[in-house]
């Protein structure tokens, strides 16, 4: 009975692919694609000339019973852009009709750039919380990220580079200054792995460029910083000086750590404000 394989391609340089990869597309009938001009680079390499079709975010749905079809009389091999497909990237609704079917999904692994982020962060591995790419809106990520502060683990995501800065500002004001590592374009020519605080990171990376995939300490045992008496009078303290609220919420968030809604509150409460 003909196979899906579900095949990881490399997720930068094109020597990291393994040999049962290489077998599987070479003898499959078809290979569906999320973006042929890359799979035909990989392809082109290694002198493979099976026939690729176009499977992405924009023409999963229309192009599923296609590739099911196919799949009744033919093996067809699922790659995506990098890594393994269906891991943010197109394949899951491919994958979950084939399982329906009772189609054999056979899965082909290799490299896989949160497990090589994580591997080479210094943060620990024995437990990690993957969040995908952030979401776009502050107000969504912010969310996200409240929900995931108490996770002991380890937390991966990825971020566009345009989006770097303001997901960084949402971790320190959210998560507190946590060490973390800023792994930049894994395996490609301009690799970087920094590693440091989130407030560091925000220094360091002033024009980010490439793929990012940041990897976050969890909340230790000491736990998220407390709003402490000395907080509060450091708060007194600025807004008897006539501090704005917002100048001396966001400085006393970057030295403690604690969260600017948290800090708000506690403004409120001193003597001679008002909301």
């Amino acid at each position: 009975m003909p196979s899906l394989f579900v095949v990881a391609t490399p997720i930068g340089n094109l020597e990291d692919v393994t040999l049962r990869a290489l077998r599987t597309l070479r003898e499959v009938k078809l290979i569906a694609a999320e973006d042929t001009r890359k799979t035909r680079q990989l392809l082109a390499r290694y002198d493979i000339k099976t026939p690729v079709t176009s499977y992405h975010e924009h023409n999963k749905l229309s192009k599923l019973d296609y590739l099911l079809e196919q799949l009744k009389e033919k093996n067809v091999a699922l790659v995506s852009d990098a890594g393994m497909p269906g891991i943010s990237d197109p394949g899951y609704e491919l994958i979950t009709s084939a399982i329906e079917g009772g189609i054999p999904v056979v899965p082909i692994p290799g490299p896989s750039v949160v497990i090589t982020a994580l591997a080479v962060s210094g943060l620990p591995t024995d437990r990690f919380t993957y969040l995908g790419f952030l979401p776009r809106k502050a107000s969504e990520r912010r969310l996200l990220l409240e929900s995931v502060a108490d996770e002991p683990g380890t937390i991966v995501c990825f971020e566009a580079p345009h989006r770097l800065a303001a997901a960084l500002n949402d971790m320190l004001h959210t998560l507190g200054d946590r060490r973390m590592a800023v792994c930049r374009e894994i395996t490609k020519l301009h690799e970087e792995v920094f590693r440091g605080t989130v407030n560091h990171a925000m220094q360091h990376f002033t024009e980010p460029r490439g793929e990012f995939t940041l990897v976050i300490e969890g909340k230790t045992q000491k736990g998220k910083p407390r709003l402490t008496e000395d907080i509060e009078r450091k708060l007194l303290k600025l807004h008897q000086s006539g501090t704005p609220a917002k100048e001396a919420i966001a400085r006393v968030a970057q030295e403690t750590g604690l969260p600017r809604r948290q800090l708000y509150q506690a403004w409120l409460r001193l003597p001679g404000t008002t909301q």
